[in-house]
């Protein structure tokens, strides 16, 4: 099959998808707009009872551990915590290219995505990543509807580095999609593939790798978080004596950065932080692969490191 037989077929299902939850949200009196051409993208304020939504981002290196995110997930969200998702799957997608005979390549802690990889990491994100933890969060008495990038044309990206391949830098971020699934009682799960309808050459758009790391940081400012959790595999960011950090500052963040105390992964954390902090919401960095991590960091009984 093409692949602009099998865009076609994404199409279709997530506008069949669209027009259910459109449905949904009409009968309970919430105004959706999906879909909108993202440079038509309108402030969007969530209803004024609504709690300031959490994000959290799950690495890839800590799907599959034995921690307790999903239950933790699903106890914040029976007590009334509004919550978005953002998750990777390096990790995964690493184990899928090996199978296909393809080597893994990263540059500056981003993978080079060429054609073939591309096809391996939608496949992997948007269906076998997402799904799995849709349902692991349904099977435990959570309420949780799978997103990728492309649906409600939330994550509209372009490729800035030729070296990369099929990997964007996120240029715009609708949040619309988020916010009328948050409404209906749902917690987004969003996988990292965003589109790119710039290329004229391309009537149907081109689907992007994008960063997790960096997804998370653009949602957070989008839809204007109080508060973002990384769970890695790392229980913080270290000083150059291998000790967490308590606490940085946007300041002392890019001064790690540049003096590369900070490298490889955790620089497009450390700058989601950023972004995120830009838009008004304190990040912090945990080890998620401890039992309780995510409710623990919320009432300040874990170490990690907090930005902002």
């Amino acid at each position: 099959m093409s692949l602009s037989k099998k865009k076609q077929q994404y199409t279709d299902a997530f506008e069949g998808d669209t027009r259910s939850l459109k449905n949904e949200m009409v009968d309970n009196s919430i105004d959706v707009n999906i879909g909108q051409d993202p440079s038509k993208t309108s402030e969007v304020t969530l209803n004024s009872e609504f709690k300031s939504p959490l994000v959290i981002k799950i690495g890839g290196s800590t799907l599959g551990s034995h921690d307790t995110t999903i239950d933790d997930l699903v106890s914040l969200q029976s007590d009334g915590e509004n919550l978005v998702v953002v998750h990777g799957g390096g990790k995964i997608i690493s184990e899928w290219m090996e199978k296909q005979g393809v080597r893994p390549r990263f540059v500056k802690g981003l993978r080079v995505t060429d054609s073939q990889s591309l096809d391996i990491v939608v496949a992997v994100l948007g269906g076998l990543i997402n799904k799995s933890l849709v349902a692991s969060i349904n099977s435990r008495g959570g309420k949780a509807i799978g997103l990728s990038g492309v649906d409600g044309g939330m994550l509209s990206a372009r490729i800035t580095n030729p070296d990369l391949g099929y990997v964007g830098e996120i240029k715009n971020v609708d949040p619309k999609p988020i916010q009328a699934v948050l409404e209906g009682g749902y917690i987004p799960v969003i996988s990292p593939i965003g589109y790119d309808f710039s290329n004229p050459s391309i009537s149907d758009g081109q689907l992007l790798n994008v960063n997790a790391d960096t997804v998370a940081g653009h949602v957070s400012a989008a839809i204007k978080a109080e508060r973002m959790v990384f769970l890695t595999d790392v229980e913080g960011v270290l000083d150059s004596s291998h000790r967490v950090m308590p606490r940085i500052t946007k300041r002392q963040a890019n001064s790690l950065v540049k003096s590369r105390i900070i490298d490889g992964g955790m620089v497009p954390k450390i700058r989601a932080c950023i972004e995120a902090l830009d838009g008004g919401a304190v990040s912090q960095i945990i080890d998620g692969r401890r039992k309780g991590a995510l409710k623990s960091i919320l009432t300040g009984n874990e170490t990690a490191t907090r930005i902002g």
